[in-house]
């Protein structure tokens, strides 16, 4: 099993290619994607890992990823 630190660079890699101005929502999606296998619907209120999403936004913002 990938260790959340194994998954940061591929998941900063599709949230930045989300080409969102919104850091926080471009990695919530990725996580999103890497949890349950698909981007969310519009009402889509499964949970994700809160520890992989807030380490996926402190990596990004330490790689200055915008």
């Amino acid at each position: 099993m990938e260790t959340f630190e194994a998954l940061l660079p591929t998941l900063a890699t599709e949230a930045k290619s989300y080409g969102s101005d919104d850091l926080e929502r471009s990695c919530w999606l990725a996580v999103h994607r890497h949890t349950h296998g698909v981007l969310p619907s519009e009402y889509d209120i499964r949970e994700i890992p809160e520890v992989l999403y807030l380490k996926l936004l402190a990596y990004c913002k330490e790689i200055n990823i915008q």
